[in-house]
């Protein structure tokens, strides 16, 4: 362990003075040094609840006894989730048998669009889901979610009253512990706890990754605040989870606010680059390296890791490198590409799928037709390309040709599942991609770019600061174009020592 900084020594402090606690951690800031500090520092016994079980067991090493190190469904699992165990052992199921179980044996007519009873299943399925993110008490309309083509609130509307009565039906049949049609999960019985308004009997308690916490872990977090000191600790830059349900906790949470700003990860080169889309994210902190590690910013011909914006990014990488002779791992897997392929190629058949973004599309035609005109589809191009170009079967055999990560010349992520890792060198995929352009121009004619959404900020921080020794920009290089035609982009006040980052 080294000497504590400025800043850890103040959050000991203050942790020591009783104060609940938000605590701002950068990208390699030493979040999980921190937290051990603070609970070396008292007699008094903690709970730590973990993002992960990977860091739940990595935490349990280096905290003192005094800590019980879990993640909130272990937590969850210990006081109510072990009544279902024999539910949670079940087979895996389709949804759509689950859902003819409930009662769901016909299709839907909504609008011009049929809704099959196998995409009403689903749909089903996923309100219950999302109930059991939520903080809410009772199942509700706004949990249903959207379909894609049933673009119309009445549409919406009618969606939800075919939906609400089997999704009602479906969490009855999850109380039972013993039998039932519905496949248990892990979240179910985490809401089922939460429910209970449940005490952690501890003395104070450690909440990781706050920025993704899920509203219903939030409650329950926030509930035990008259018995027990509370520190969150998280980095809100890397809020990336929100199409999940998760929000960011930290910043409206009522504590001291502290910060963690050194990086004992990348030095400071790259410290200047987390800086530009902090500063765009609107984000708390801003960054410092430490000055021993000498990362570098530049080209990088092998990377032990290339990181991409999106799944279909990741699928197109993943082909480029393995016809290039590489021995090519993805993080976490290939079942996420294996589905869309899988869809791809029901719809290019003539069959629909049961894949929750395609299942209103009859066709592939008609999928390529709702990509290419429809503004809401636009997302699905880079897909429908991918497809068009290289086929539904090589896209299934690349995914079969993957090695596992300690085998592998280079692995693949998302900037998503790369959270919370690192990798020596690494390369930014090409599918980052920049502003378009708004009507405005500048003295010299040229279109001046619309502003960096603060969501893909965040996930390009995220994927600028998993590097340790070398960072090639590749799809994010546009960021010099951009700040130079935007030049208020980042005012310069922003910045460590009042530098303009404009070429930093």
């Amino acid at each position: 362990m080294h000497t504590p900084t400025d800043e850890q020594a103040q959050a000991v402090d203050v942790f020591r003075a009783g104060h609940h606690v938000v605590l701002q951690a950068g990208a390699g800031a030493g979040k999980t040094s921190t937290l051990a500090l603070l609970a070396a520092s008292t007699r008094h016994r903690g709970r730590y609840l973990a993002f992960n079980k990977d860091i739940a067991r990595d935490a349990a090493a280096r905290f003192p006894g005094t800590v019980l190190c879990k993640t909130a469904h272990a937590t969850a699992y210990a006081a109510l989730g072990h009544r279902y165990v024999r539910r949670l052992n079940s087979p895996r199921q389709p949804a759509w048998r689950t859902g003819q179980a409930l009662g769901i044996t016909k299709h839907t007519r909504i609008g011009d669009h049929d809704v099959s009873h196998r995409t009403l299943s689903h749909t089903v399925l996923r309100t219950v889901t999302r109930f059991c993110y939520s903080a809410d008490r009772a199942l509700a309309s706004h949990h249903v979610p959207h379909l894609r083509r049933l673009s119309t609130a009445d549409e919406h509307r009618q969606l939800i009253d075919a939906v609400m009565p089997f999704a009602t039906k479906a969490w009855a049949d999850l109380h039972n512990p013993d039998c039932g049609v519905v496949r248990f999960e892990h979240d179910h019985y985490l809401k089922m706890w939460a429910l209970t308004e449940p005490k952690v009997e501890a003395d104070f308690l450690f909440l990781d990754e706050a920025q993704d916490t899920n509203p219903v872990l939030e409650q329950v977090f926030a509930a035990q605040r008259n018995h027990a000191q509370l520190v969150m600790v998280g980095d809100s830059a890397q809020a990336i989870y929100g199409w999940r349900g998760a929000r960011d906790v930290m910043t409206d949470f009522e504590a001291t606010h502290l910060t963690l700003t050194r990086s004992f990860r990348f030095g400071p080169r790259l410290a200047e680059q987390a800086n530009r889309w902090l500063a765009l994210a609107s984000a708390p902190i801003r960054l410092t390296g430490t000055k021993e590690i000498p990362t570098e910013v530049g080209h990088i011909a092998c990377p032990d890791a290339v990181l991409c914006r999106t799944n279909i990014g990741a699928m197109t990488e993943v082909m480029r490198l393995l016809a290039g002779g590489y021995q090519v791992a993805l993080a976490r897997g290939g079942h996420t590409l294996s589905a869309l392929a899988l869809a791809a190629r029901e719809l290019k058949s003539g069959r629909r799928t049961t894949h929750p973004e395609l299942v209103l599309f009859a066709s592939w035609g008609e999928l390529q037709d709702y990509a290419e005109h429809d503004p809401a589809g636009r997302d699905l191009q880079p897909f429908i390309d991918l497809v068009d170009t290289h086929g539904p079967d090589a896209i299934l055999a690349a995914v079969d040709k993957l090695t596992d990560e300690e085998s592998a010349d280079v692995t693949v992520s998302t900037a998503h599942k790369a959270k919370g890792r690192e990798w020596s060198t690494v390369t930014i995929a090409g599918d980052f991609s920049p502003p378009k352009d708004s009507e405005q121009k500048d003295d010299q004619g040229r279109p001046i770019p619309e502003p960096v959404d603060d969501a893909d900020a965040r996930l390009a921080y995220v994927a600028v600061t998993r590097a340790r020794s070398r960072l090639d920009l590749g799809g994010l290089s546009w960021i010099d174009d951009y700040l130079t035609q935007r030049p208020g982009a980042i005012p310069d006040a922003e910045l460590p020592g009042g530098r303009s980052l404009v070429g930093a």
